[in-house]
């Protein structure tokens, strides 16, 4: 995969991040906006908790199903274009999601899931591939877009939707950003680079025989089970304990907000570490803390949903960023983070149903937050792993005879 001659200026990178930015933040917000409204849309279709979870879980099944398909399709496509199509199936599914029917509420449900999981494993392969020098700060920019939006449109949903009186109609003002994000790509699928032809491209050890690769995969496994328990089930936690629905979308947006102040912070010394073993394994401790605080002190909930969003922002980071850190080339990357949020989707893709079904049985959220509390230890261990400054093997291609 070759860089455009157009884009190896700064101006061009800075127009290329900018434009990468703006489909970034079409990547999390559709997902988030749903959970303070949940509770509303349960009552309109008179859904049970463990059938409203899917619509959490719907997307990270698509996330799993999708993300090995990427790679072929961006070996006959190339990024820019097949990054295009993902746009352009995450808006058909945001205006799907609010069509009226139970079937259009699931089908674009899975539509916007089938896109993002496409746009998430994108994104890491174009950093990799435009910016090999800046790996981890060019993943912190986009991880910080993505939730700045996320955050502003859990903020806002519920007094979008008490204005206008219609869930339908303020969850389907998301396609608004992803139409801007549409326009502004669209130039760069003129351009679009694919992937060199088999007999130019290095091979690469099966990774599902590789040590790292599964430690890579652990750890975005278990960071994206216990973030998307939370993006779903946070706003009724809180309602749970007497918040009304604005104050619990509030803290919904806070705890995503608040993941990007680490960021910020960290930004400068990140990019300095000779590997991420400690900040994983920290970031990771932290997340159990704040689950461990809300089941034993709720009462200082805000104190503890702001350190799981100071956690949760940084562990997506580095789970992102591992793809591109470990792999050997831009194709591996790839190849790693397909395997990576696959494998970890696939367990992402039962913690909201579970953890719904857990509450329905048991009539309260505390073992649901045990439960993450003890994943985020699991993630902790496994972190001291993925971080080590190591990469997968390559083995170079073979010389064609003389």
């Amino acid at each position: 995969m070759t860089q455009n001659a157009t884009d190896r200026s700064g101006l061009g990178r800075g127009l290329l991040l900018a434009s990468m930015l703006l489909c970034a933040a079409n990547f999390r917000a559709p997902i988030t906006g749903v959970g303070p409204l949940l509770e509303v849309i349960r009552g309109s279709f008179g859904l049970s908790a463990a059938q409203a979870g899917l619509l959490t879980t719907l997307p990270i099944v698509a996330f799993a199903t999708v993300s090995p398909f990427c790679v072929g399709l961006v070996r006959r496509f190339g990024l820019e274009r097949t990054l295009m199509a993902a746009m352009i199936l995450l808006g058909a599914g945001i205006a799907l999601r609010s069509a009226g029917p139970l079937w259009a509420l699931f089908a674009g449900t899975a539509m916007m899931g089938a896109a993002i999981a496409l746009g998430n494993v994108l994104l890491p392969t174009l950093v990799m591939r435009d910016f090999p020098d800046r790996v981890t700060a060019t993943t912190t920019f986009y991880v910080i877009t993505m939730a700045l939006s996320g955050a502003a449109f859990s903020v806002l949903v519920a007094p979008l939707f008490e204005a206008l009186g219609s869930w339908r109609i303020a969850l389907g003002l998301g396609v608004v950003p992803v139409l801007l994000a549409i326009f502004v790509w669209s130039p760069r699928t003129r351009r679009g680079a694919a992937i060199a032809p088999a007999g130019q491209r290095a091979k690469s050890p099966s990774l599902w025989r590789t040590p790292l690769a599964w430690q890579v995969t652990g750890f975005m496994a278990l960071n994206s089970f216990v973030f998307y328990v939370v993006i779903t089930w946070l706003p009724a936690m809180l309602q749970a304990k007497g918040h009304t629905m604005a104050d619990s979308g509030a803290l919904h947006g806070l705890m995503q907000a608040v993941g990007i102040i680490p960021l910020l912070l960290a930004l400068p010394l990140m990019s300095r570490l000779k590997d991420q073993r400690m900040a994983a394994f920290l970031v990771s401790l932290l997340a159990a803390i704040g689950f461990l605080g809300l089941a034993l002190a709720p009462q200082w909930a805000v104190v503890w949903v702001s350190a799981y969003g100071a956690a949760s922002g940084a562990g997506l980071v580095l789970a992102l960023s591992f793809a591109s850190l470990r792999a050997s080339s831009v194709e591996q990357g790839a190849a790693l983070s397909g395997m990576a949020q696959s494998v970890g989707y696939t367990l992402a893709a039962i913690g909201p149903a579970s953890m719904g079904a857990l509450h329905d049985a048991m009539g309260s959220w505390d073992a649901a937050l045990w439960i993450c509390a003890a994943a985020a230890l699991v993630q902790a261990v496994i972190g001291l792993y993925a971080g080590r400054a190591v990469k997968l093997a390559l083995v170079a291609p073979r010389s064609p005879p003389a």
